[in-house]
């Protein structure tokens, strides 16, 4: 019975057993990248990494429905995942860590984990936390009038929530009924501080009420459900009906970022006790119920993924360094500084 429900879900949500398959290997791919950048990290190669481990499956679900090369992404600085679901590859994401010449993010000039990428349609982001909101709301205005058939998603944290953009972005998109996707990756902390310290009623999803349009919490742990969401609201900002905001609660299971030391503020239970709601682990259950996964085919899948991130790795180290003459280039109008 087990197998038979599991596998009547995605595909009553449309996608296929290559599509949940594609879901998962995405899904370990960002996680091995993830780990992977850690250890750079503490071996010197990389300055600053924050993680987005616990986030994969919510990420690469609502990335999902997006067509590439037509709508867009605003990204935020845990946005391993979703940048990696809509074309970003692995390599992409540790080149940009290292801040190599050549780095299709910002050619080495950004700061790590500032994701983007103009053939994919991945907008820059930038430090102030929430500014890439009101990117996308740019972007879905511009889509909306020139009447391109567009969808905007962007991501964010609970923390990020509170900030004056959130509001000037949804409320804009709200007043215009814009096809903008917003999504909350509600991890429980703003760095340090807990959920009910920094969001009052303590739902980041019950305010999209106040600007007009739908707001849904989701398990953030569950790709289907995360998928599910994003689905709806991708056709329904393409049929003209407007926004929608998801509320993704999620699981952090590092620290803010290599930075911070969550032992400060976590009780290790805690930490410990998030584990069983790993994503990655959750999802791998419910394929394995399905019958869409056993442990040769895990085995094949972590074995693919290892040697992409190990070949990934030595190519992105390999790429060259800035050249400091081209420093200006991009900053001022006329390309050159």
């Amino acid at each position: 019975m087990a197998t038979t429900d599991t596998r009547a879900r995605h595909i009553e949500l449309g996608l296929t057993d290559d599509d949940v398959l594609g879901m998962y290997r995405t899904m370990l791919l960002a996680r091995a990248v993830d780990e992977r950048m850690w250890l750079m990290q503490r071996a010197g190669k990389i300055a600053f990494i924050i993680s987005g481990q616990g986030h994969e499956g919510a990420q690469v679900a609502t990335a999902w429905p997006l067509r590439k090369n037509q709508d867009w992404m605003a990204p935020y600085y845990r946005s391993i995942a979703s940048t990696i679901a809509f074309g970003m590859s692995s390599e992409d994401i540790i080149t940009a860590h290292l801040a190599k010449g050549d780095d299709v993010s910002s050619g080495g000039r950004q700061m790590p984990g500032h994701y983007g990428a103009a053939p994919f349609n991945i907008v820059s982001l930038s430090s102030p936390v929430g500014t890439q909101v009101l990117h996308a709301v740019g972007i879905a205005m511009g889509a909306w009038v020139r009447g391109d058939d567009v969808v905007a998603l962007t991501t964010y944290g609970e923390g990020t929530s509170n900030q004056g953009e959130i509001h000037e972005a949804m409320n804009f998109a709200g007043v215009h009924k814009l096809p903008v996707i917003f999504v909350c990756e509600n991890n429980g902390y703003a760095i340090s501080v807990p959920l009910e310290k920094q969001v009052g009623g303590k739902s980041v999803a019950a305010r999209a009420q106040g600007y007009g349009f739908p707001g849904v919490t989701v398990n953030g742990s569950d790709p289907l459900a995360c998928y599910a969401a994003a689905k709806d609201a991708h056709q329904r900002a393409r049929r003209g009906d407007g926004p929608t905001l998801i509320e993704a609660r999620v699981v952090r299971l590092t620290s803010h970022s290599s930075d911070d030391d969550q032992r400060r503020y976590r009780d290790p239970a805690e930490v410990d006790a998030l584990k069983e709601q790993d994503p990655i682990s959750r999802f791998a259950t419910q394929l394995r119920a399905a019958g869409l996964l056993d442990d040769e085919r895990e085995e094949q899948l972590r074995a693919e993924v290892k040697a992409e991130v190990n070949e990934s790795s030595r190519r992105a180290e390999a790429r060259p360094e800035p050249d400091v003459s081209g420093a200006a280039r991009h900053v001022y109008a006329d390309g050159e500084g």
